[in-house]
């Protein structure tokens, strides 16, 4: 079974209980207008050039015959300042696991685990279960949108040890509008989630003018009730990414 990442973050603190292993999925239905991951949103590899560091030598358009580069046609090897690099590779599951397996193996009683985040994890679900078939009996985590059909989100729940799931606004309305979909799915599963027994963690981001409005937090907490809430603060660098990719970054927060 194969999939497609974008990232692999060892040492990470903020992913899950303990020292973890978080591996970034691409491609996410969803699109947050404020999204800090673009790189994480289409399925498809994307060519990410570093224009700041450019000397303007033009090697890398000189060709080359290197497969990775070919759908690009640059080269992503010769740059002398490390401008070009590939955000999104193809990967077997067996293969990721034996190769995030050995951080653990290095880290001992001191690993926590492995997490799974994005783009949207669930977005590619059969890989997804694969990857945390490979890497059990370790403990195994999930930041996810929440946004799939349930029986996907079931049968993640039941492999998973831990999840940490977003809501970000509560009104429908408003959800569509800045995320491009209903949160009608999130909702329905936060509802599964909340009686399961699984240990679990709401995360809403603070965007200015969009979710850090009172009206959206007292809605979010009184469709949550006293489930673990953390508010994470709105990451200012979030657009840096998109010019690389030749993306537009969308958000414009309130001042």
């Amino acid at each position: 079974m194969t999939g497609i990442v974008f990232d692999i973050k060892e040492m990470a603190v903020h992913d899950g209980p303990g020292l973890r292993t978080t591996v970034f999925f691409k491609g996410c239905p969803l699109r947050c207008r404020w999204c800090h991951n673009p790189e994480g949103l289409t399925f498809q590899p994307q060519l990410m050039v570093k224009d700041a560091r450019c000397i303007g030598c033009k090697n890398c358009q000189k060709g080359c015959d290197h497969p990775e580069c070919k759908p690009f046609g640059r080269c992503i090897h010769v740059c002398p300042e490390n401008c070009l690099e590939i955000a999104g590779r193809q990967v077997d599951a067996k293969a990721l696991a034996a190769e995030l397996l050995q951080t653990a193996e290095i880290l001992g009683d001191a690993f926590g685990g492995f997490t799974f985040s994005g783009g949207e994890p669930l977005a590619q679900p059969e890989f997804l279960l694969a990857l945390a078939a490979e890497l059990k009996p370790h403990h195994l985590c999930i930041e996810t949108s929440g946004f799939a059909g349930p029986e996907i989100f079931r049968a993640v729940l039941e492999q998973l040890d831990y999840i940490i799931m977003d809501i970000k606004l509560a009104d429908p309305v408003l959800h569509q509008q800045y995320t491009g979909q209903s949160n009608d799915q999130i909702l329905h599963n936060f509802e599964i989630l909340r009686q399961s027994s699984k240990p679990y963690t709401i995360r809403t981001p603070l965007i200015p003018g969009i979710t850090d409005t009172k009206e959206n937090l007292a809605a979010i907490a009184a469709l949550i009730g006293d489930s673990n809430w953390e508010k994470l603060p709105y990451n200012a660098a979030a657009g840096a990414k998109y010019k690389m990719l030749g993306m537009k970054f969308e958000n414009h927060p309130a001042k």
